[in-house]
């Protein structure tokens, strides 16, 4: 018996002849529908290379070649050439350039009378290749491939000293080092990776606007790279340890294979000296050798252990010396937040702050901040690559020294809205052990502000006795200059003969009292960002701050002992009396003086945390 269903256009057939059910067979009828061939295979294979070119790369435009050559498969007519494309969707002026570009170089090597409608026959596979394996993959396969389709994936390899190697080599001699922490930023990961990369990792070359470092996009598309957080953090996957290992094998067989090409050169220059004993020769390089051995001395055959031995220490003396800046290798760099020089009411006076450093002959650099106005960097000194117009970026290392400067009306203004606290808290807590207020003053201007001008001297005492800051007065914008300037100047001399170290404040806190290690400019900037992701610890103490009378010290030094809000609840929780509840901080010590936070501020802090309904 057959079944028949309309609806998918298909026959069950499942009842035999002599009435007992067999298993259903599926029979179609009709065929499938050939999809029409495009009239323009020429320019569809160009825009299928040109999006295969972008995907590599890890470019955006390869969605807008896609988004053409579906455009390109609706259309039914023949193009006689790129410009009539332009009445296409998705095709504007620079694909039907490119496409113009590419079919008068194709005309140019076919003749002017070539077929544009119609793929060559070079292009579809050899005759001689119908072996019996290839003839059971049948001319689908055959057909696909001179679509363009149908290829087979290769493993990624990126080329000898390019980006992509120089990144994967770099990375995985870093895991490799002793007390290694698994990543590298982005500074000096560039930094690092340059040694073994012909390209340019800061400066795109002639004609293009991609660096060595574009190859980095690549590398995460084909999971070989992991980047996160933010400052982003760059580590290998499990696929990237595995190729950055050959390629490593690689690296060193192909060194050692040198410099046994080298040894033998030598050889081979001793031999055909006739035996003759250089006379030019020192006395000392002859009196630790064996007569014998000047005149009969075989070369030795070089292991590649040993010399694998050798190169793995060098590499690993080399990155030992990654985080250090030795002394006469780098400059000490004034550098200056972008506020203190564009913007804002007193545009005329942060003008004449940069002419007076620029006129006092400072190296000074404009860039964002994000806290304080004024720090200083040990920039790394690099000598420009061939080629390049200018030379590499160098790594930064920030001195311990940042300054804050303050007008009279902006410390006025400051302390209405709340952010002369904050701005004191966020110094103290940025990592940099020296910092420094700058007082302008206003001379007579300043008994004409919102606030008293009493209140104010009064401000800048609490934030020289109490915070611990030090506070440098000067009268006009001139003396601010020359103080930068002599500061400058100063800390160039301070370290010149020193050796720098970079630590990361995420992994080894805030260094104790070392002078010589220093922070990296990105992990200080990213790690003063205002309104970043914050902690439960960081959110704690912004709450505890908005008290009357709580002051940054006195926070840190509730956090000290309850690192969140949860913690104080449950410290509550134990107390047996109101009385002891409210008392519960108020033997918590403060600040350099050790001083009790005082019963007043506990209870305040108690009633914050657990009354029950809206604070009367």
């Amino acid at each position: 018996m057959t079944f028949f269903c309309p609806s998918e256009n298909v026959c069950l057939s499942g009842v035999t002849s002599s009435g007992t059910m067999s298993s259903p067979e599926l029979v179609r009828y009709g065929k499938k529908r050939v999809l029409p061939v495009c009239p323009n295979p020429l320019f569809l294979q160009w825009l299928n290379e040109l999006r295969d070119e972008a995907k590599e790369k890890g470019l955006k435009i390869q969605y807008t070649y896609q988004k053409a050559i579906n455009s390109l498969n609706k259309y039914p007519l023949p193009l006689k050439n790129a410009k009539e494309a332009k009445i296409l969707q998705n095709f504007g002026d620079g694909i039907c350039k490119i496409l113009d570009e590419k079919m008068q170089r194709y005309l140019r090597e076919n003749g002017p009378n070539a077929s544009i409608h119609s793929l060559r026959a070079a292009v579809l596979p050899p005759a001689g290749a119908a072996e019996e394996q290839n003839r059971q993959k049948g001319d689908a396969e055959n057909h696909g491939k001179a679509k363009g389709g149908g290829r087979r994936k290769r493993e990624y390899v990126p080329q000898r000293r390019s980006g992509g190697y120089a990144v994967l080599l770099t990375l995985y001699r870093q895991s490799k080092t002793p007390g290694s922490k698994g990543f590298m930023f982005k500074m000096e990961l560039q930094t690092e990776a340059q040694l073994l990369c012909d390209k340019s990792f800061s400066v795109p070359e002639v004609g293009s606007k991609y660096t060595a470092w574009s190859s980095v996009s690549t590398l995460i598309q084909k999971n070989l790279l992991i980047k996160t957080h933010n400052p982003a953090r760059y580590s290998l996957t499990e696929e990237g340890v595995a190729l950055a290992r050959r390629l490593e094998a690689s690296e060193q067989s192909s060194q050692v294979r040198s410099q046994v090409r080298s040894d033998e050169k030598n050889e081979e220059e001793l031999e055909g000296g006739g035996g003759l004993v250089d006379l030019t020769g020192s006395e000392e390089d002859e009196e630790g050798m064996n007569p014998a051995e000047v005149h009969h001395s075989a070369p030795q055959p070089i292991s590649s252990s040993r010399s694998a031995v050798d190169l793995s220490s060098q590499m690993m003396s080399r990155t030992s010396r990654r985080d250090r800046l030795l002394p006469g290798t780098f400059d000490i760099v004034l550098c200056v937040d972008f506020i203190e020089t564009t913007g804002g009411g007193n545009h005329q006076k942060k003008q004449e702050l940069v002419k007076e450093l620029q006129r006092n002959g400072i190296n000074f650099d404009v860039r964002k901040l994000n806290v304080g106005d004024f720090l200083w960097v040990a920039r790394e000194k690099l000598a420009p690559l061939p080629g390049q117009l200018r030379a590499p970026v160098g790594r930064e290392l920030v001195l311990d020294y940042i300054i804050e400067r303050k007008r009279m009306d902006d410390l006025c203004g400051s302390i209405i809205d709340g952010r002369f606290r904050e701005q004191k808290f966020r110094l103290k807590r940025c990592g940099l052990r020296r910092p420094i207020y700058l007082v302008e003053e206003c001379g007579s201007s300043a008994a004409h502000l919102s606030i008293p001008e009493a209140t104010l001297q009064q401000a800048i005492v609490n934030t020289q006795v109490v915070d611990g800051f030090f506070v440098k007065r000067v009268q006009e914008v001139r003396e601010s200059a020359a103080y930068l300037t002599i500061m400058t100047r100063c800390l160039a001399k301070l370290y010149q003969e020193r050796t720098l170290t970079c630590r990361s404040r995420e992994l080894e806190g805030d260094g104790g009292e070392d002078q010589d290690s220093l922070m990296s400019f990105a992990e200080f900037n990213h790690g003063a960002v205002k309104n970043k992701c914050q902690t439960v610890k960081e959110v704690f103490a912004r709450q505890l701050m908005q008290i009357s009378g709580l002051s940054g010290d006195k926070a840190a030094a509730i956090l000290d002992q309850y690192t969140s809000p949860r913690s104080l609840l449950m410290a509550y929780e134990q107390c047996v009396s109101e009385s002891e509840k409210e008392k519960l901080l108020s033997s918590v010590r403060y600040g350099k003086l050790k001083r009790n936070l005082g019963p007043a501020l506990s209870r305040t802090v108690y009633q914050l945390y657990c009354t029950q309904g809206a604070l009367s």
